[in-house]
C-alpha cells in the first residue's frame, strides 16, 4: 500500500530508549556520566521523549535519576522513568516497581506488561482475566498519582495473530484506567512490515481517536525500520528506538534512519524545526560515548551515504548532484564526498579538491594523479585513507604542516622470562626551535609510539587529548614473502564530532604504523587549528 492511500499524520513524536535498550547491545556498559552526556545530545536533537532507564533496578539508573534532575536541564525532551506492571496478585500500593516509578520524580512514566495470552498462562502461570487486572491497576495506579503513563504491550503482534480478542483487551484496559500512549511492542522482532501495517491499523481502527497508539520494533528480521515506517502507515503516532540502532540481539528500529524517513520521505514532522540536520552529528557523538564504532554504511549519517566513487560520473554528478544523491546530505547534516583511487582522473581530483576547499592548479592536479598512482601500485589504498589523501592534496598545494619535525624514533620490546612483554618507544623531534625527546610505554608498539608522541606535543598542543584511535586494522598485501611481506595499516581516529582514517604501508609494520600514526595526528591538529 503506498503513502497515497492513506492518511498519514501530521507529526509523529520520536520516544528515544537508547538509555535502556541500548545500553543492551553487547559491548555497551554506560557510566551515569555516559547516560548524562547521551540525553544531553538527545535533547540538542530535539526528540520528545528519552527513557532514562529502571529506577530501582539498579545502584546506576538510581542515580541517573537522581542527577538528572540537578545536573540536565532539558529545553526539548521529557524524561520517562520505565518500569513493570504489579506482579501477580500483588497489591499496586505494596508494589515496589511502582513505587520506584512514582519517586523517580519524572512527568512521564512507561510501563511494559504482557499482551500474549501464551505469556500470561505459561510465563506468569495465571488467568487471562489476572493478566488485564495488572496491566489496569498498574495504569490507574500511576495515573492517580498524576503521571502520563505509557503502556508498552510486550510481544503485541504475536499475542494479536493468536488471541486478538485477548490482546485487545489488555489495550482496552489500559485506555480506560488513564493510560496516553498505548506502545505496540513487536519484541521479538520477528513481524513483517505487511503484517505490522495491518495490525496497527486494526488497533487505530478499534479505538479510534480515544488513544494514541505507538510502534516499538526491533531488527531480527532486518525491518525495525520498515517495520516503525509500517506502523505509522497503520497509524501510529509515536515511534520509538534507539540511536544508531543500538539494542540487545540485532538491536531496535533505528531512530536517525527512521525519523529521516519520515521527515523527508513521507512528509511527518519528527523534530523540531531546525534540529534535523543535527543528525549525524549526534549520531557519531552518541557512537563515541558508546564507544562502538560508527557503520559507515549507515543510511543518512554514514560517512558512505553520500560517498562517490566518481569515476566516469564526476562530470554529471558535479552539475547535478540531485540526480545521484536521494536527499540532499546537508539536510541531515552530512555531505557529499568523492571517494579517491588510483582510477581517479585530473577532474575527479579537481572536484575533491574542491569539496576540501582548495586551490590546485592545473601542474599540482597532475602532480596528485601521478603521486597516486605511485602510492596505490605500492599498495596505498587511498580510497579508504581519506584523511592521509587530503594531507597528500594540501602538500601538493604548497602546504608545509608547522607541528613539528621528526628526528627520529625507536622501539624496544622485551620479553622476560615470565612470559611478560613490555614496549618502550623513544621519540626526537623538534617542535619550533626546541628540540623534544620523548618516552612512552604502552601494550604494543603502536600503543607506545602514540603515548610518547603525545607527551612529546601534549603541552605544545592540548587538542591532542581529544584525538582518539577508534579501529587499528593491519593487511599482508603480498602473503608469498611470509614474514617479509609488505604490510598496509590502516587507523580509523575520530575528534568526537568527526573521524577520519589514515594509512601506511611498509615492509616493517612498525613503520607502516607509524606513518598512519602521525598522519592521524597531523590530520586531527590540522583540523582542530584551522
Amino acid at each position: 500500500m503506498s503513502t497515497n492511500d492513506v492518511k498519514l499524520p501530521e507529526a509523529v513524536e520520536i520516544f528515544d530508549t537508547t538509555l535502556r535498550d541500548g545500553s543492551q547491545l553487547e559491548g555497551i556498559s554506560l557510566t551515569v556520566d555516559d547516560k548524562l552526556r547521551i540525553a544531553e545530545q538527545l535533547d540538542h536533537l530535539g526528540v520528545h521523549y528519552i527513557e532514562g532507564g529502571y529506577p530501582g533496578a539498579n545502584p546506576k539508573d538510581d542515580e541517573f535519576f537522581q542527577r538528572a534532575q540537578s545536573e540536565l536541564d532539558l529545553k526539548s525532551s521529557t524524561m520517562v522513568a520505565f518500569g513493570s506492571t504489579r506482579r501477580v496478585k500483588g497489591k499496586v500500593d505494596e508494589d515496589l516497581t511502582l513505587q520506584q516509578l512514582v519517586k523517580a520524580n519524572t512527568s512521564t512514566v512507561c510501563i511494559v506488561g504482557k499482551a500474549w495470552d501464551y505469556h500470561v498462562t505459561e510465563a506468569l502461570r495465571t488467568t487471562l482475566d489476572e493478566g488485564v487486572a495488572m496491566v489496569a491497576d498498574s495504569v490507574e495506579f500511576l495515573a492517580g498519582h498524576g503521571l502520563r503513563v505509557f503502556y508498552d504491550a510486550e510481544h503485541f503482534f504475536d499475542g494479536y495473530k493468536r488471541n486478538p480478542e485477548f490482546a485487545l483487551r489488555v489495550l482496552e484496559a489500559a485506555a480506560e484506567k488513564g493510560c496516553t500512549c498505548l506502545v505496540l511492542c513487536d519484541t521479538n522482532g520477528g513481524s513483517l512490515p505487511h503484517e505490522v501495517e495491518r495490525i496497527v491499523r486494526d488497533v487505530t481502527s478499534h479505538f479510534r481517536d480515544d488513544v494514541a497508539v505507538g510502534i516499538h520494533a526491533h531488527d531480527d528480521t532486518g525491518c525495525g525500520v520498515a517495520n516503525g515506517l509500517a506502523g505509522v502507515l497503520g497509524g501510529a503516532t509515536q515511534v520509538q528506538g534507539t540511536i544508531n540502532g543500538y539494542g540487545e540481539r540485532t538491536g531496535n528500529c533505528n531512530l536517525t534512519t527512521v525519523i529521516a524517513d519520515l521527515t523527508l520521505k513521507m512528509g511527518v514532522r519528527t523534530l523540531p524545526e531546525g534540529r534535523l540536520e543535527r543528525l549525524s552529528a549526534v549520531s557519531h557523538h552518541i557512537g563515541e560515548l558508546v564507544n562502538v564504532t560508527p557503520d559507515p554504511q549507515q543510511p543518512y549519517v554514514g560517512s558512505s551515504a553520500f560517498a562517490h566513487k566518481a569515476g566516469l560520473h564526476v562530470s554529471a554528478i558535479a552539475r547535478r548532484p540531485d540526480a545521484y544523491e536521494h536527499v540532499d546530505p546537508n539536510s541531515v547534516g552530512n555531505g557529499t564526498r568523492f571517494v579517491v583511487s588510483e582510477l581517479a582522473g585530473k577532474s575527479t581530483l579537481e572536484m575533491k579538491a574542491k569539496e576540501l576547499g582548495l586551490e590546485l592548479d592545473g601542474p599540482a592536479l597532475n602532480h596528485v594523479v601521478g603521486q597516486l598512482k605511485e602510492l596505490e601500485h605500492k599498495g596505498y589504498h587511498f580510497e579508504a585513507a581519506d584523511g592521509s589523501l587530503e594531507l597528500l592534496m594540501r602538500q601538493a598545494g604548497g602546504w608545509e604542516q608547522p607541528f613539528f619535525r621528526l628526528e627520529s624514533f625507536r622501539v624496544l620490546v622485551d620479553h622476560t622470562a615470565s612470559g611478560d612483554f613490555t614496549t618502550e618507544a623513544t621519540i626526537k623531534l623538534w617542535v619550533g626551535d626546541e628540540r623534544i625527546i620523548a618516552t612512552g610505554e604502552g601494550n604494543g608498539p603502536v600503543n607506545a609510539l602514540d603515548t610518547a608522541l603525545r607527551s612529546a606535543i601534549g603541552e605544545r598542543y592540548p587538542e591532542v587529548a581529544h584525538l582518539h584511535l577508534t579501529d587499528y586494522k593491519v593487511r599482508v598485501l603480498d602473503t608469498q614473502k611470509g614474514t617479509g611481506a609488505i604490510t598496509r595499516v590502516l587507523l580509523d581516529s575520530t575528534n568526537g564530532e568527526s573521524s577520519w582514517s589514515t594509512i601506511g604501508v611498509s615492509e616493517n609494520i612498525i613503520e607502516a604504523s607509524w606513518q598512519a600514526l602521525i598522519d592521524s595526528i597531523l590530520y586531527g591538529l590540522m583540523k582542530a587549528t584551522s
